[in-house]
């Protein structure tokens, strides 16, 4: 039988420490399977991207992700998860794919966030006040003292409305992103913006920037400048060069510093300095998804609640 796993219910049965933990185990892992990303536009206003396949060394099972990405709906992003065993490719369950996407992305994105940022980074700015952004909050407050928001929309209600929902953190708005980068130590971006939003002369040396809507080809929210000048860390140098954060703006691999992975493992060092200026600017690898998919798949069977199907009938 195959778990059919609806947003609400993949939300009730995420745990973050867990799935912070099987994040951190894939980022050190190595693994021989070459991860593929594809993207093509749709006719309209759309385009489509598949994810496969997601493995992590001691997981049983592998997944495969259709997405299609809407900018003017809500969610932006539609589709499913496939979790298959991985010894006879049984279909194990489907899941809404927005939301394993936005929480696979988000405590990544955490995870990162907190090696690479200053230990006493504590004022956290956020440009895109939406679900993306605020799943990176989630996580890095399970990582570290997150003692003010900075918190800017191009949609004022949305600011507000982000400021709301974290009542237990001090808060605020700023009128743009350059008041964000002026008051926030760490930065975690997720717009979809096609110009700049911060060059160099925008921001000062110690400051970390986390940059996630610059994921396809001709978005962009930091500078040529403002990336030169800092310490780039990826989660893969091809994806980055060529359609991510680094190759937007006509920068190549040899810009990027090192991968996540290599931080995580002691190959290339992160932060040597306090006052070295850091970016991370992930693609995201289809891997990532297991990382979401697995545990909340092990807490389903548990709860025994969720809905099935036999495909096969």
């Amino acid at each position: 039988m195959t778990l059919l796993l609806t947003r609400s219910e993949i939300l009730e049965l995420l745990d973050i420490p867990s799935v912070l933990e099987v994040l951190r185990d894939g980022f050190t892992a190595s693994t021989v399977v070459e991860p593929q990303r594809m993207r093509t536009d749709l006719p309209g206003p759309g385009t489509a991207t598949a994810l496969l396949p997601g493995v992590i060394p001691g997981i049983p099972a592998y997944t495969v992700k259709i997405n299609a990405k809407f900018p003017a709906a809500t969610p932006a992003l539609r589709g499913v998860v496939c979790l298959h065993d991985l010894a006879d490719g049984s279909l194990l369950a489907v899941m809404d794919s927005s939301s394993v996407t936005a929480w696979r992305t988000g405590l990544a994105a955490a995870l990162a966030t907190d090696v690479l940022a200053s230990a006493e980074a504590a004022t956290v700015g956020v440009i895109g006040a939406g679900a993306q952004s605020a799943m990176v909050i989630r996580g890095l407050a399970a990582l570290r003292p997150v003692r003010h928001l900075v918190v800017h929309d191009t949609d004022p209600r949305k600011a507000a409305d982000f400021v709301d929902s974290h009542p237990m953190v001090p808060a605020s708005i700023a009128v743009d992103a350059l008041e964000v980068a002026r008051r926030a130590e760490l930065v975690v971006m997720a717009t979809w913006s096609r110009e700049p939003l911060l060059a160099a002369a925008d921001v000062r040396p110690g400051q970390h920037f986390t940059s996630l809507g610059a994921d396809e080809p001709g978005k962009v929210e930091l500078s040529a400048d403002l990336l030169l000048k800092a310490r780039i860390v990826v989660d893969d140098r091809r994806l980055a060069v060529s359609m991510g954060a680094v190759g937007t703006v006509g920068l190549g691999e040899e810009a990027v510093h090192a991968t996540l992975t290599e931080i995580l493992t002691g190959r290339s060092p992160g932060r040597e300095r306090s006052a070295q200026l850091t970016v991370y600017a992930p693609l995201g690898l289809p891997w990532q998804d297991l990382a979401v998919a697995w545990p909340v798949y092990q807490a389903a069977l548990s709860a025994g609640t969720a809905g099935a199907i036999d495909f096969l009938a």
